[in-house]
């Protein structure tokens, strides 16, 4: 016999990363806004238009509803938590190590790549934006310009040298 299990009791999901770019917080801080004031208000409202339409158990428009904005209730409280606890990334000038908000250019068989490091929330590898959780983001940290570390996955590991921090 297989036992019901309500959708809350999974496991839970990973904390996001708290570090983010003073804009990325102001995105989410609008998006926040958006769906307190227009978007849960709208959602309650269709919840009551629904409700009046009868039997809950049979009224399958209202469970769709009143699922559609429990959803949003749960984003809103996760935004909001991360909103509390945000660490804003400040643009790194003239350091001289990589830290989070660096942007790098690494050097492997005469090839540059350039980097910014950033929280994951921002990540975006394929325009150059790495995460500082990122297994190249990590290995990145705390590198000064000249130094070279191994880097690479199932015994393909090669050599990078920092070239430049901005």
């Amino acid at each position: 016999m297989r036992v019901p299990t309500r959708k809350g009791t999974g496991p839970l999901p990973p904390s996001q990363d708290p570090k983010m770019t003073q804009e990325k917080y102001e995105e989410l801080k609008k998006k926040l806004d958006f769906w307190l004031k227009t978007k849960r208000p709208s959602e309650a409202e269709e919840v009551k238009r629904l409700a009046l339409m009868g039997d809950f158990s049979e009224n399958v428009g209202y469970q769709i509803a009143k699922g559609r904005l429990r959803s949003l209730n749960q984003r809103i409280i996760e935004l909001e938590k991360l909103l509390g606890r945000v660490e804003i990334i400040e643009n790194q000038i003239n350091s001289e190590t990589v830290v989070v908000g660096s942007e790098v250019i690494i050097e492997s068989n005469g090839k540059q790549k350039k980097y910014k490091i950033l929280g994951s929330s921002e990540s975006n590898p394929s325009l150059g934006i790495i995460s500082h959780v990122s297994p190249l983001g990590s290995a990145l940290l705390g590198k000064k310009v000249g130094e070279e570390f191994e880097f690479g996955a199932s015994g393909k590991e090669k050599v990078y040298k920092v070239v430049e921090i901005k």
